[in-house]
């Protein structure tokens, strides 16, 4: 029986990777002097690296070496980081946060109909604080269990960050749905053994989510119908909490 759905939050709740956090990095090499931009293409390559501290690692190593500064290249991640932590906070609160079709209906649906929700991200809790606003009033108590940030040693692709929400909510994971974006987020909910459904981005859209439950381009809304990219067969104009039932029994029978 489904009894929760684990969200991922970048790309999946909301649209903030190419215009929230490619800006703030932008904006925090600005104020540090650097003379680096990452345009859209370049941020959809670096998207394959999970995790901001590990995607600066990974430009300033294997990208532009000779872009980096002298000096120890972890402190320079960590102020960077955090830098760009702080401009991307202050970029969603006074711009707020797209949040994706379907997202606020599915959850306020889901509370509704008893199903516990959940938060599985390698963002920092920081960056949820918009999110909560967006979605409303007290919206992160709809959230049982929260993973974020460096709560896991190791990011997705690893199951990590999914099998720590499992256990905070004392499920295993053929009573839950996980919900992502990208093909890193789908491996690693499917590591933990979580049937996954995708809602793909402009940017996640060529990704390969081999054994996904259902793609799909977003949740719908009753004016904004959602298109079947792949996976299980699914007729509807919506993700509604009957849907994922079904699916949910669809993958129980293999």
């Amino acid at each position: 029986m489904l009894k929760a759905l684990i969200f991922d939050v970048d790309g999946t709740l909301a649209d903030t990777e190419r215009d929230g956090h490619r800006v703030a990095f932008n904006r925090a090499f600005a104020a540090s002097g650097l003379p680096i931009v990452w345009d859209e293409a370049l941020y959809g390559h670096l998207l394959s690296i999970t995790g901001g501290k590990e995607r600066l690692t990974y430009f300033f190593t294997h990208i532009c070496p000779d872009l980096r500064p002298p000096g120890d290249l972890q402190a320079l991640v960590l102020r960077l980081h955090a830098q760009k932590t702080e401009i991307y906070g202050r970029l969603l609160n006074t711009e707020g946060v797209p949040l994706r079709p379907g997202v606020r209906r599915l959850l306020q649906e889901a509370r509704d109909q008893g199903l516990v929700l959940a938060i599985a991200t390698t963002t920092t809790v920081a960056n949820l604080v918009p999110i909560w606003s967006a979605l409303g009033p007290d919206a992160q108590s709809w959230f049982h269990a929260v993973a974020a940030g460096d709560c896991v040693a190791d990011k997705k692709p690893a199951p990590d960050v999914y099998e720590y929400v499992l256990t905070e909510l004392g499920l295993s994971a053929d009573q839950c749905l996980a919900f992502e974006d990208s093909e890193n987020g789908c491996r690693a909910a499917q590591a933990a053994g979580l049937p996954t459904v995708i809602t793909v981005t402009e940017y996640t859209r060529a990704q390969r989510f081999d054994g996904a439950l259902l793609i799909v381009d977003h949740l719908g809304e009753p004016d904004q119908p959602l298109s079947r990219l792949g996976g299980a067969p699914f007729m509807g104009d919506m993700l509604d909490v009957r849907a994922l039932h079904e699916l949910a029994g669809l993958s129980a029978r293999g």
